[in-house]
């Protein structure tokens, strides 16, 4: 259409911006939500949510690749700022929503973890598309991500898990199954010799929950375990 035309809809260069940089950010932020509030996604592990979530995110940045770049260079002229942060506002919620149904404990307040989530995407995102090859990024870049947070929410979610466990009583007294299991993933890699354990739980019984720790796990190679 000519200029003319396309001003009949927009008072100035500014309002036009405004409106694909909107449009650019409903998109991706609409692909985000699309992913969290599937049904599929209920109770799934926290690890499979942020891949689920990440994967999508750069999917949806990728799919326009100049687009996002040539926003990023006009948004801090068209009140971007504000435009960001409403659709971060969606974005946030969308992620909150999907990580509560995780089956495994919050590292800490869901609000927050979507924020860490949120912020790594947005952040390596950017890096990667204005690398000036941002195809020859496409393997490596989101690998990473997903390492990062996955190492994240994996070492919250262990913390989260031995914390909330209460206090250790009588030595025949069974831990929570979770909790076990946590405790178990963070003790399996192969290149460690020996391990060591803190758990911060509140005991009058230290010794006593010692034992019944250790002799739950049954692990194939010394752990050393210390209650707090």
């Amino acid at each position: 259409m000519s200029v003319g035309t396309l001003y009949q809809y927009f008072p100035n260069k500014s309002a036009l911006l405004q409106a694909a940089l909107k449009r650019h950010l409903a998109e991706v932020t609409e692909a985000v939500e699309v992913v969290c509030n599937c049904k599929e996604q209920e109770g799934k592990t926290l690890r499979q949510m942020a891949t689920a979530v990440i994967t999508t995110f750069l999917q949806a940045k990728m799919r326009k690749a100049k687009t996002s770049v040539a926003l990023y260079s006009v948004s801090s002229d068209v009140d971007g700022a504000k435009i960001v942060q409403q659709m971060g506002t969606r974005f946030n919620q969308a992620i909150v929503g999907t990580l509560a149904t995780s089956r495994e404990p919050l590292p800490t307040d869901p609000q927050l973890a979507a924020y860490m989530l949120q912020d790594a995407m947005v952040s390596v995102s950017r890096r990667m598309l204005e690398s000036g090859a941002p195809e020859r990024q496409l393997d490596t870049f989101p690998r990473e991500l997903i390492f990062m947070m996955c190492a994240y929410l994996d070492a919250g979610s262990a913390h989260v898990s031995v914390q909330g466990a209460g206090a250790v009583g009588d030595a025949d007294e069974e831990l929570p199954s979770e909790i076990l299991d946590v405790v178990r993933k963070d003790t399996s890699h192969e290149t460690q010799a020996r391990c060591s354990l803190v758990i911060n739980i509140s005991s009058q019984q230290s010794a006593r929950g010692c034992s019944t720790l250790k002799r739950a796990l049954d692990l194939p190679r010394a752990v050393d375990v210390e209650l707090r």
